[in-house]
């Protein structure tokens, strides 16, 4: 039981300690904040392009700030990577981010804030996650309309397991973001963009739960 405690005790302190760092973070940072509230992508590339490792961390930051609150625009986030980095490397940060974010709101709820969230939502839905875990999870991440931080937050509160929530998270941003990154790289037009995505969301979704139903009509005949 006291080591159960003391690794209790030790989680809350990494999570304090990585709420105040990121407090202090913004803080010192306050110019290149503003600009991105702005949507400035030009300016921020000017202020970034000096300092290619400050560059990966500040976006790395901006990433936990969009999967805790919302704040900047998913889309925008990527861009901005994009124009940084090019579109395979910022493709690929912005999913590694993600998911570092992910684990890292995922636990903050879970560990600290869980008691004071939990009454914000209703049982039944908590319930209803925690039946579905990895599915839930991963249909979420492909969806547009839901917000990467609601799904981190309801991960934390309910009892679904992290590993299956991380590897959800894992499959499900790898594809919303690939398709994403296309429209900043130019290979989706503006005019075309909002169906595409939806038309390869939807089908991934099919295909997900036709690949579910055969698994479940194999399982009795073996």
């Amino acid at each position: 039981m006291k080591e159960a405690i003391n690794k209790f005790t030790h989680k809350n302190w990494l999570v304090w300690g990585g709420l105040l760092l990121l407090l202090i973070f913004l803080l010192l940072n306050r110019q290149i904040i503003t600009l991105l509230v702005n949507r400035d992508v030009e300016g921020i590339q000017d202020f970034l392009d000096d300092n290619l490792l400050y560059a990966y961390i500040f976006m790395l930051i901006i990433m936990i700030l969009q999967n805790s609150f919302t704040v900047f625009p998913l889309l925008l986030v990527i861009t901005i990577n994009i124009t940084l980095f090019g579109f395979f490397d910022g493709f690929l940060w912005s999913w590694i981010s993600s998911v570092i974010a992910a684990v890292f709101v995922f636990c903050a709820v879970r560990f600290l804030f869980q008691e004071r969230l939990i009454e914000k939502f209703k049982p039944g839905l908590l319930v209803q996650i925690e039946a579905n875990g990895f599915a839930y999870v991963f249909q979420a991440r492909i969806f547009p309309l839901v917000p990467t931080s609601l799904v981190n937050i309801l991960g934390g509160l309910s009892t679904v397991r992290f590993w299956p929530f991380i590897l959800a998270t894992t499959i499900g941003n790898f594809i919303y973001f690939f398709i994403l990154a296309l429209i900043p790289a130019g290979l989706v037009s503006k005019e075309i963009d909002e169906t595409m995505i939806w038309v390869i969301l939807v089908s991934a979704i099919l295909l997900y739960y036709l690949f579910k139903l055969v698994r479940k009509k194999r399982k009795p005949s073996n």
